[in-house]
This record gives structure tokens, C-alpha cells and sequence, in this order.
């Protein structure tokens, strides 16, 4: 087969940044080819450019054999290219059926056939066994479904060539699983996916080629059977580094930070309790629709009608808001970093002192010198450049997004850090970053409520790991004795599996 796609000398700039510098490589048709490279290398706005999002400063592209210059993403759709974005884009207002047939509402004469609407989302959703209902609103669904819904659409648009751009960092094990079948199915078929994604193992169960970028140009294209993990890193990085994290071991005689007792959130998890202990990471495993984000906001003060006790330091505390949370000593890194923890039209320096802004100010006046004192502390610890704190959070790669995250809790003293997926589309060596920072707040006698849906990453950081099933808690495992398959037979409702393992 010839190349489906063949990309030629591809630049594409930005103010002050080139994201592409004459980026040129083939792929071939009914394959499945990688696209690596650390946060801020290109990849996602290659595929964006593939795809008619953003149009090529230089270069050309060529599919099926002609030369393609999309100006929109519906051009390129009838050409037959969709998109899988890591960052969802939907009408958070509009039905999960409105949203996946938007670009094509079935219709009889001027008005919308509803029924057939509703028909036609739920077959494209069946790709995955999903049960979302599609009369729900979009804002209604967590993260994890959304990303189905929005890899359904690609997939149910017909397109013959898919760039599926970090499709499963807000899935669990069993929806990842299920998308790596479909791709299968869709190359056998005889679909071109071009595949970005951080995650090691995903590139050498799926992908056939594999292309890195480094800043923004093209490093190497070839067989992912040529390469094994530590030469791909290589290549990405441009230096070897630790991809998997060490044990964290269980903290001796510790202090009791945090104690959730009978906690309940109504629709979303029932009679919670537990214990988070200084130096200690506490892991939380389950399924999609667990309840697993949502107990971590309820015990940030995120959630209504919450019951039960949450103590902090050994004290009974009321925690109806994020304020009084923050005030004892919490913070948190929710799963959706760009919607639920940064303000992205503010400076990433902002985004780090705005939860104890007041520290630095008077009379309503903030004193920016004491403010940058304290940001430049933690941010230079996490390996932020000072230059970066001075531009839109925006226009920061994910990974340093998510170093804003923690340096805001560690800058505002907080004991007890909530994360959820708190390494959720980061590359390779910003994921090992992290990994070292869990490890050395745990070290420093801070407690991690720790939240993944990565079982080898939960297994690895953890002392212990609570199991959610349907809102329900239901097993504490020690996470140095357990191994992953145990893991996800307690989270799939297995345990007679599981004590016969």
C-alpha cells in the first residue's frame, strides 16, 4: 500500500513559538502510526493540522495520493480525516445525542428527527458497550465518558483516516482496552489511525511505525518492532531517564491528617470511610463511574448535599466550601486540569498564587514582588522556568500545566494533596517528574489521596489502595502484595476470582 498520508516540510508558527519546523514523514494506509515526543513537541498540532483546525505556515500534505489544504475541519472530513482531541471541545448544553450527530442531524423535511437521532447515537456508541444514556446532558457526563462520546463521533463520522490524539488519558483499564479492539478492528478494516499517546505500552501494542518529534521537528521514523522502551525515551528526550517510578514505602508511627467516616454523596458513592495518614500515598482505584473524582471533591467541599464526617488533623471539620478546605490545609489537582483548575486567560504565575492571593496584598493592592518570591520558590523545585511564569497558562504544554498545579498547593502549605490523574496526558519525563514529587511530599510527611487509572502507576506510588465499585467501597489492598490483574478483577466486582488467584 502507498502512504495514506505523507506530511512535506511542514512548519507551522505561532506568536513567539514554532510548534513545527519542516516536519516531513509518510503513512501508510490501513496502518497505525504513533506520533511521540514529550509535551510541547508538535504532535497534537500536527494532528490539527492534519485535520483543518490550523493550516500549515509551510509545507504540504497529501491524501490518498492528492495534495490537501483543508481551511476548516469540515473540508477535511469530507476528505475523510476526523479527530480525536486530548482537550474535549462539546456543547456541554446540547444531549449526548445532539452533540455526536451535530454535524449531520438526521432530519424530515425542516425538522429534526429526534428518534432517529437518538437511534443513530446509540449505534455509535455500541462500538464501546457503553450504557450512556444519550437524552443526558453533555456537562452531566465525567470526563471519561465524554472522551467516549467524542471518540464515537470520529469513529462514527466514516472517516478513513483517524488521529486519535491522547484517546484514552481519562479512561479506565476495561474503556482503554475496548478502544484498542476498535483500533485493531478499524486498521483491519483497512482505517489509517495516526496515534498519539505517552503511554509506553499503548505504542508497542498498537502501532506498526512510529514517528518522534523533539521541539517541533522530526526526529525518526521507523518499525515500533526496531525500538524497544528505553531507545523510543531516547529518542524523545534526548536522554534517559527512570520510566518507572520506585515503592513508596508505608510511613512508621504516622500522624492521622485526614479521616473520612460514613461520607456519602447522593448519585455518586455511599458510606465511604477511611484513613490518610502523614508520609503516606493513599491509592484510589475503580472503574468509570465509580465515584472515585467525586469523592475527592466532596471532601474539597465541591459537592451538595454531602453527609458524614470529614476530620482533618484529628478534628471534626464542616467543609461547605473549597475556601474552608484550603483554609485546613487541602488541595486538590482535579482530572480536568484545563476546566476545573486553571485559569487559562491568566498568567501561569497567577494561576499558582490565586488561592492565597490575599497573603500578598493590601488594601486590594498586590504586592507582586513578595508574590513572585514565593511562586519562583516552588515553581524553580518543579523545574519551571521563570520565563514561563510570565505567559498565559494557556499556551503552557500539559505537562507544565500540571507542574502549576502542584507548585499552587506547595506554595499555599497544603498537608493533604487530593490528585486526580494527576499525570493525565503528560509525557514521559514530566510523568517521571511527578512520580519523584509524590514520593518526596510523601517523604516530607504530607499525605496523597492518590487517584489513577493507571493500576501499574497506583500499584508503584502506593502503601495502600482503596477499591470503589459503584459508589460503594469495596476492599483495601496493600499495594506492594497486589498485582494489577488482582487489582482489576476487585474493581470489575471479581473478588471469587481474586481469593482463587
Amino acid at each position: 500500500m502507498g502512504p495514506a498520508v505523507r506530511f512535506s516540510g511542514i512548519t507551522r508558527r505561532f506568536p513567539g513559538v514554532v510548534a513545527l519546523h519542516d516536519v516531513s514523514f509518510d503513512v501508510e494506509a490501513g496502518t497505525c502510526h504513533a506520533v511521540c515526543g514529550e509535551n510541547g513537541a508538535g504532535k497534537s498540532t500536527l494532528g490539527r493540522v492534519l485535520a483543518g483546525i490550523d493550516r500549515p505556515d509551510e509545507g504540504t500534505i497529501t491524501v490518498d495520493g492528492q495534495r490537501a489544504r483543508f481551511a476548516n475541519p469540515s473540508e477535511a472530513l469530507a476528505a475523510g480525516v476526523a479527530m480525536v482531541h486530548q482537550e474535549l471541545a462539546f456543547c456541554e448544553n446540547l444531549s449526548v445525542a445532539e452533540n455526536l450527530c451535530l454535524g449531520n442531524l438526521p432530519s424530515t423535511a425542516v425538522f429534526v428527527s429526534r428518534g432517529a437521532m437518538r437511534d443513530r447515537a446509540r449505534e455509535m456508541l455500541e462500538a464501546f458497550g457503553s450504557g450512556i444514556d444519550v437524552t443526558r446532558p453533555m456537562s452531566s457526563l465525567s470526563v471519561a465518558e465524554q472522551q467516549l462520546v467524542q471518540v464515537s463521533v470520529a469513529v462514527g463520522s466514516g472517516a478513513r483516516i483517524l488521529v486519535f490524539d491522547e484517546p484514552t488519558s481519562s479512561l479506565s483499564e476495561n474503556e482503554a482496552r475496548r478502544l484498542h479492539v476498535l483500533t485493531r478492528v478499524l486498521t483491519a478494516r483497512g482505517k489509517t489511525v495516526l496515534y498519539v499517546s505517552h503511554r509506553m505500552h499503548e505504542i508497542f501494542a498498537l502501532t506498526s511505525s512510529v514517528t518522534v518529534l523533539r521541539d517541533g521537528r522530526h526526529v525518526a521514523t521507523g518499525p515500533t518492532a526496531a525500538l524497544d522502551e528505553p531507545a523510543l525515551v531516547r529518542l524523545m528526550i534526548g536522554r534517559d531517564v527512570a520510566t518507572r517510578p520506585a515503592a513508596t514505602v508505608a510511613p512508621t508511627n504516622p500522624a492521622e491528617l485526614l479521616r473520612v467516616d460514613r461520607l456519602t454523596a447522593p448519585g455518586h458513592f455511599r458510606q465511604v470511610s477511611f484513613t490518610l495518614h502523614a508520609g503516606e500515598v493513599l491509592g484510589v482505584a475503580g472503574l468509570v463511574g465509580a465515584g472515585r473524582s467525586e469523592l475527592a471533591r466532596a471532601i474539597f467541599g465541591l459537592e451538595s448535599g454531602v453527609s458524614g464526617t470529614v476530620s482533618v488533623g484529628g478534628r471534626a471539620v464542616d467543609m461547605r466550601s473549597p475556601r474552608d478546605a484550603i483554609a485546613l490545609g487541602l488541595g486538590l489537582v482535579p482530572e480536568d486540569r484545563k476546566h476545573q483548575g486553571l485559569v487559562l486567560s491568566l498568567l501561569a504565575r497567577e494561576n499558582i498564587s490565586l488561592p492565597f492571593l490575599t497573603r500578598f496584598s493590601r488594601r486590594g493592592i498586590v504586592r507582586r514582588i513578595a508574590e513572585r518570591r514565593v511562586v519562583h520558590e516552588y515553581s524553580d523545585s518543579l523545574r519551571l522556568s521563570r520565563a514561563k511564569l510570565e505567559v498565559e497558562a494557556r499556551q503552557l504544554s500539559g505537562g507544565n500545566q500540571q507542574k502549576l498545579m502542584f507548585a499552587r498547593w506547595l506554595a499555599a502549605g497544603s498537608r493533604v494533596l487530593l490528585l486526580d490523574e494527576p499525570t493525565r496526558g503528560v509525557d514521559v519525563a514530566a510523568k517521571a517528574e511527578l512520580h519523584d514529587w509524590i514520593r518526596r511530599l510523601a517523604a516530607e510527611g504530607h499525605g496523597v489521596l492518590l487517584i489513577s487509572s493507571e493500576l501499574p502507576e497506583l500499584l508503584a506510588l502506593s502503601s495502600r489502595v482503596l477499591v470503589l465499585r459503584s459508589g460503594r467501597l469495596v476492599g483495601e489492598v496493600d499495594a506492594a502484595s497486589t498485582t494489577q490483574g488482582e487489582l482489576l478483577r476487585l474493581m470489575a466486582g471479581l473478588e471469587a476470582v481474586l481469593s482463587e488467584a
